[in-house]
């Protein structure tokens, strides 16, 4: 067989091998999607399996929502995603501004919705780029079509990182206020809101003034929620 002959074979059989390999990573969220959709599934980040394969260890107790209470997951909702409950995933009016921002030579701005955040957490890494952002809107779109409102929140509020080896809301209020996440108290539901952008830094236990000022109006944004928590209003 002519040298051109075999390098075009074995091209050819690359690009199928790359092809099934790429086919695989796109299917493996789509399928994973349905598997966590059953309230007895408890997901794991890839953070979090990062820390188990690098011997860290992390802390995580898993809660559903309507034992959480309702001053944390209303507090996280108003900080991280006011609309929550009214977009299908991604949050249109944001993502046009960000890309007008940078059309604009702006400095980017973050405009993830909590569906957004929480396909990233389950499928994808913390590193910034627009690859990533291109993969993270369809699939928020679907994990959301495909999850109820309540069980998006729920998967988030269980594998959100609240510093190094602390996942989900119950493991972050124990370890900071020492408490279960039911017992929150207004303004400590707000601090820890108010942590997630950036949780290898800011400690809602001991917050910086700008923190508490961050707090401070996430908690009254909290207190006049009104019909903006309709879908994940619990009775806890």
């Amino acid at each position: 067989m002519p040298t051109r002959t075999r390098f075009r074979a074995s091209k050819r059989v690359w690009t199928r091998r790359v092809a099934k390999l790429l086919l695989l990573i796109v299917l493996v969220p789509l399928l994973l999607t349905l598997v966590y959709r059953p309230g007895f599934v408890h997901p794991v980040s890839t953070l979090m399996l990062a820390d188990l394969v690098t011997f860290k260890g992390y802390d995580r107790r898993w809660v559903p929502l309507e034992e959480m209470g309702q001053v944390g997951p209303v507090s996280i909702m108003m900080s991280e995603d006011a609309k929550f409950c009214a977009h299908g995933g991604v949050d249109w009016g944001e993502m046009r501004a960000v890309v007008n921002d940078f059309m604009d030579g702006e400095n980017p701005r973050g405009a993830s919705t909590i569906s957004m955040q929480t396909v990233k957490n389950l499928f994808l890494t913390n590193g910034r780029s627009f690859f990533r952002k291109a993969v993270e809107v369809p699939l928020a779109l679907y994990f959301d079509a495909v999850m109820p409102k309540r069980r998006v929140m729920e998967i988030y509020l269980n594998i959100a990182e609240w510093g190094p080896g602390i996942y989900g809301l119950e493991a972050a209020s124990q370890h900071y206020f020492g408490r279960p996440a039911r017992d929150l108290t207004r303004k400590q539901a707000a601090l820890l809101a108010v942590t997630l952008p950036n949780p290898l830094v800011r400690n809602p236990a001991k917050p910086s003034a700008q923190l508490s000022r961050l707090a401070n109006r996430i908690e009254r944004r909290a207190r006049a929620s009104g019909a903006y928590i309709g879908c994940i209003k619990t009775t806890g």
